[in-house]
């Protein structure tokens, strides 16, 4: 099977940076197979990055190296971090876009070289070292060890009595309003009712299908949390409400 390496930017589609980084990438991982998990991300939005990466890298293959980099920082003193958990390795700024890792995760810190473009290192940096990874170098002889790696997680949700109190942590290009709120927090009560920014959403429902066009409907998501959305519409549009709007359970 041939080498698995995934992508997540912020670079767009519009630019060469992405062919750029994957150029890099073939060069010395020849036959690598590139899997683009997403290239959208809304410029230097970290939390979403987070978000999309902590979904998705558990999807592939033991041994694939995913390389993340939503870098605002790019050029300045933070680390440039290599990673290994669960049997994956990892590759991305050290800003916070690995928090999702858990405690037990690797981490090392790598060392810029003096070429590298100070605006740039998704090339010039993280992609030699994702091919290294996938080329099998130990994870020990990139870098320093480090234990201190910057984490600023996703919010978690709270409970308030017999309801859950979350927030939206990310809306999807359908206008989804995604939540932090797990069903295990309500019991996964038939009956629980769902307000986001003070608007009555009404019960969990299963799936797009139970509610009417361009009615709000909440179900749980395929991410496991609460979701709002609008049958053939956008709820963030519907409700004017986005990331950090709170949602109640």
């Amino acid at each position: 099977m041939a080498t698995l390496i995934t992508l997540l930017t912020d670079f767009g589609e519009a630019d060469s940076y992405v062919a750029e980084v994957k150029g890099v990438l073939l060069s010395r991982v020849h036959g690598a197979a590139l899997v683009d998990i997403t290239h959208q991300v809304p410029p230097g939005d970290l939390r979403a990055a987070q978000y999309i990466l902590s979904r998705a890298w558990h999807r592939f293959p033991r041994e694939t190296v995913h390389l993340a980099v939503v870098d605002p920082g790019v050029g300045t003193e933070r680390r440039a971090l290599a990673a290994a958990a669960a049997g994956h390795y990892f590759v991305a700024p050290d800003n916070g876009l690995l928090s999702f890792l858990p405690p037990d995760a690797q981490f090392v810190s790598l060392t810029i070289p003096a070429t590298a473009a100070p605006t740039f290192h998704a090339r010039d940096v993280f992609a030699p070292t994702a091919g290294q990874l996938a080329l099998g170098a130990a994870l020990t002889h990139l870098g320093h060890a480090i234990t201190d790696p910057h984490r600023a997680p996703l919010p978690a949700p709270r409970q308030n009595g017999a309801v859950a109190v979350g927030e939206v942590i990310y809306v999807d290009r359908f206008g989804t309003l995604i939540s932090n709120v797990v069903p295990a927090l309500v019991d996964g009560r038939p009956d629980a009712r769902v307000t986001i920014g003070g608007t009555d959403v009404g019960v969990l429902r299963r799936t797009f299908a139970d509610g009417e066009r361009d009615q709000l409907i909440a179900f749980v998501g395929s991410g496991g949390t609460v979701e709002i959305a609008v049958r053939d519409g956008s709820a963030a549009k519907n409700l004017g409400v986005g990331v950090g709007a709170e949602v109640r359970v």
